[in-house]
């Protein structure tokens, strides 16, 4: 697998940041490529999106999810990935969050587009239209503040 870290810092206290982070179906506005972000229940989530050239789908799990503070994921089916995107308080109005992703890359064009940074130059776009996306609005579009605790047995 692959993995990409990257962070940015956002204009807005971390519960602004943290909420709209949660607005899954709204992925689609500020992530190139997505397509679909269709939120199943409190842990599932169905993606549709446009990676290689190709359309994808998969469906991942939130596996841990701490107001605030993260979110952790896996794909259970389709393309393989895992991640966690955290959020830490810089200054009453300034965040920083970190994300963590790895993928398994498929087929020859996705492999090359890895090799030459194709993906991880995709998340740091996708987490400066965030910022531009978060900051602009000046709040989030909306919230879910419940908790998934990390499922030990599974993780």
């Amino acid at each position: 697998m692959a993995t990409i870290e990257k962070s940015i810092d956002v204009e807005v206290p971390v519960r602004a940041a943290y909420n709209q982070w949660t607005q899954f179906e709204d992925f689609p506005r500020f992530m190139e490529g997505v397509l679909e972000v269709r939120q199943l229940d409190d842990k599932r989530l169905h993606w549709r999106a446009k990676i290689g050239g190709q359309e994808k789908t998969w469906d991942a799990e939130i596996t841990e999810q701490v107001p605030d503070d993260r979110v952790a994921w896996r794909a259970r089916s389709g393309a393989a990935n895992a991640g966690v995107v955290t959020f830490h308080r810089i200054s009453d109005g300034r965040t920083r969050i970190m994300l963590q992703l790895e993928y398994e890359p498929e087929g020859v064009m996705e492999k090359v587009g890895d090799a030459v940074g194709v993906v991880s130059h995709r998340v740091e776009g996708d987490l400066l239209r965030f910022k531009g996306f978060i900051e602009k609005r000046g709040r989030e579009t909306g919230a879910w503040r419940g908790e998934i605790p990390q499922d030990r047995k599974s993780a």
